[in-house]
């Protein structure tokens, strides 16, 4: 497979996701969980027979701000309730007493502790952002020719962002079409997109740094084009074969995993799919490019 001949395609399909991704998140929002806004989280289930959404809808839309479908009953999200306000909630869920009503979960945070957490979360998505740039810098230094260091930790980023926008956007239209809302397992899973997909594209920028070195010790001619692809493609069955099976086990955890997980784990598998993707088909292809915009600025 000739990625780097086929550069523009893939680049092209990498820009198209990315677009579409940023209009879903423009569009729609990534609503935020309690986690980030403060309020209760109710789980309740039904033994007895669970009421129709409409009847959820005409009983409790007023003082519960999402009402949704789980197995056995609903998840309701209000503002921050207190015990005694909880404890009328529920007895209220009974329908006057003519409905057997469990309360499974429960969780409530404060809104000064959901502001906090969601700076944290901002400030540890920045640090790692940094802290990627300058490692990359710092590793690849003494490769100079013919793409300066720096231009690999800010392809990095690059294909770093293109792996949480397009999860992000995933995200977007599913808050809007199945109420999925933003909490700290999508924070923790855009942390371990962002650890998952750089791995995966040092490993193939190191074996583009080692094929390089060899070339200049050897004195052998070729392009750096075709030391790239020569880098994939010795790469190429390492990143599939170790992505394929991080996949297939995130498929188990979405399908047969518990419904508190499944969020987490559709967009580690989301991410995943779009890391590997952008590791062979975009990151390298994009060091190509600056390669070719180089050589023309310098021959114009």
């Amino acid at each position: 497979m000739n990625i780097i001949k086929n550069k523009t395609l893939y680049i092209a399909i990498s820009v198209a996701m990315v677009v579409a991704s940023l209009i879903s998140i423009a569009r729609y929002g990534l609503p935020q969980g309690i986690e980030f806004t403060g309020g209760s989280a109710i789980e309740v289930a039904y033994p007895e027979g669970v009421p129709t959404i409409e009847e959820m809808n005409t009983s409790f839309s007023e003082r519960v701000n999402q009402i949704q479908p789980i197995e056995g009953g609903y998840l309701l999200r209000t503002k921050y309730l207190t015990d005694a306000e909880r404890a009328q909630l529920i007895n209220d869920l009974s329908f006057n007493g003519t409905k057997k009503v469990e309360e499974r979960r429960v969780s409530s945070i404060g809104p000064s502790v959901g502001a906090e957490l969601k700076t944290k979360a901002g400030y540890a998505i920045v640090a790692i952002v940094l802290v990627t740039i300058l490692f990359i810098a710092y590793t690849f230094r003494k490769v100079s020719k013919p793409v300066s260091s720096w231009w690999y930790g800010l392809i990095a980023i690059t294909t770093l962002l293109h792996d949480i926008i397009i999860p992000s956007g995933v995200y977007a239209f599913m808050g809007h079409s199945a109420g999925w809302e933003v909490d700290v397992l999508f924070v923790t899973a855009l942390l371990a997109i962002f650890g998952l997909s750089i791995n995966d594209t040092i490993v193939i920028f190191d074996r583009i740094r080692e094929n390089l070195n060899i070339n200049e010790e050897k004195k052998k001619q070729e392009s750096f084009p075709q030391v790239v692809q020569r880098s994939l493609s010795e790469s190429f069955t390492r990143s599939f074969n170790t992505s394929f099976t991080a996949i297939l086990t995130l498929l188990a955890l979405y399908f047969f995993g518990s419904e508190s997980t499944k969020h987490f784990s559709a967009v580690l598998l989301i991410g995943m799919i779009v890391g590997t993707y952008s590791s062979l088909f975009l990151a390298s292809p994009l060091l190509v490019l600056v390669d070719e915009f180089q050589n023309k600025k310098k021959q114009g």
